[in-house]
């Protein structure tokens, strides 16, 4: 659904941390409501570093259900264009998927990667063609009491070179947009 929010585009992403390794802050900020979204530059820097997290007050089969939904991933970001799933296993183990993005005066970007799939706990995603020099990372799924807490990681580079600071400014505005639309997808599809 989500895997790339564009952030290839901006040429960054990351590391997801586990609930335990999350400081105090970050709990509070999880517990106001606020997402967590932590942008890096990777030191080879040719690609970046992104941790992210969000609870939803939605079980976790919905959340899996919309976090692997390729139809909706270009309502919810508003710089993808399009997801089309072009392979499938037959049991549902894994796909491969192209994305088409496109941000304002940056030329389109076409991504085409393999997720494997741990229902409803995890997604891992890798590169397998298109226009990005890396594209991998993970969606893990954790159910909390009576909410899900959901955590992206990604490392990305892309195709042409986005100075540093304004990418993690852009993806700073992207990342938490992203997992907020997320957000209100699950709670409209549990109620």
């Amino acid at each position: 659904m989500i895997r790339p929010l564009l952030f290839a585009v901006l040429a960054l992403a990351g590391s997801a941390a586990r609930a335990a390794d999350l400081d105090p802050s970050v709990q509070a900020q999880l517990a106001r409501g606020r997402p967590y979204v932590q942008v890096r530059a990777d030191a080879d820097g040719e690609s970046g570093l992104i941790q992210a997290a969000i609870d939803i007050a939605a079980p976790p089969q919905v959340v899996w259900n919309v976090v692997t939904d390729c139809d909706l991933a270009p309502r919810m970001v508003a710089s993808l264009k399009s997801c089309r799933i072009l392979e499938k296993d037959p049991a549902g183990a894994w796909d491969v998927r192209e994305d088409i993005s496109k941000m304002g005066f940056l030329p389109s970007v076409r991504n085409v990667f393999r997720s494997d799939y741990d229902p409803p706990r995890s997604v891992r995603f890798h590169r397998v063609a298109g226009d990005l020099k890396v594209y991998e990372g993970e969606w893990r799924i954790e159910p909390r009491g009576g909410e899900t807490r959901v955590f992206y990681e990604s490392r990305v580079s892309a195709p042409f070179r986005v100075p540093g600071p304004i990418a993690r400014i852009a993806l700073r505005y992207e990342v938490p947009q992203a997992l907020m639309a997320l957000r209100r997808e699950c709670l409209a599809r549990a109620k």
